[in-house]
């Protein structure tokens, strides 16, 4: 999934960004083939949903699906400015979108933390607008909540997992954090991206443990009026 000097580390404004289209131009599947759930709903009475952005989404998606507790995985494109993008556009770097992963998740069975934690020790969250060999706008670490009890999270696990990235010699945390109704619209990406990985088992993919642990819990998240964003 790399593409060159196609690449873009700029993000456009609304101005510079491709104009997209009205409605959507493919089709997504109406079931998860791993879980065997609704990939766009509707969803059972109390699911939230957290978006997450950590590099090519293919294996972010096998990542969140294996989560005790998660209702439904999609991948997508989030954070940006084009209506209904396709795959190529995003490529571009000239929608402003990430490749973002739609995690619905039953929060009786499991929290944000939880969520969270699979997130900042699968990636590298200090590397801008890049993830390992994959670079451009597009593959941006980003955390998009639509709960205040995912904000807190967001937040709080942030200023955790710095004082871990910090310990071993990393620098500052880039991953984007904002509420998902200041990053848009989550648009679903095409047939053949959602759940890769299970349809193409030897498919690409970069991500993996990165060696740290990520504290959560009472005991190990900074207290709330110590949270603060990162960068």
């Amino acid at each position: 999934m790399m593409f060159g000097s196609r690449a873009k580390t700029v993000l456009p404004t609304r101005e510079e960004a491709l104009p997209g289209r009205e409605h959507r131009v493919f089709t997504v599947p109406a079931t998860h083939t791993v879980l065997g759930t609704p990939l766009e709903g509707p969803w059972p009475g109390g699911t939230e949903v957290l978006h997450v952005a950590m590099g090519c989404f293919w294996g972010a998606e096998r990542i969140m699906w294996r989560l005790p507790g998660v209702v439904t995985t999609a991948v997508g494109y989030m954070g940006g400015f084009t209506p209904n993008p396709t795959y190529e556009e995003c490529c571009t770097g000239r929608t402003g979108h990430a490749e973002t992963v739609l995690v619905a998740y039953d929060p009786r069975a499991v929290t944000p933390e939880a969520v969270l934690k699979a997130f900042w020790e699968n990636h590298d969250a200090t590397q801008g607008m890049r993830q390992g060999n994959d670079i451009g706008t597009a593959y941006r670490s980003a955390i998009y909540w639509t709960t205040p009890g995912q904000e807190a999270a967001a937040r709080a696990t942030a200023t955790a997992f710095q004082g871990e990235l910090t310990a071993a010699g990393f620098g500052a945390i880039t991953t984007e954090l904002r509420p998902a109704s200041e990053a848009g619209t989550f648009w679903y990406a095409e047939d053949y991206h959602q759940q890769y990985l299970d349809k193409n088992p030897g498919g690409y993919c970069n991500h993996g443990p990165n060696g740290l642990t990520c504290p959560v819990g009472v005991a190990n998240l900074p207290a709330q009026q110590d949270i603060a964003p990162p960068g």
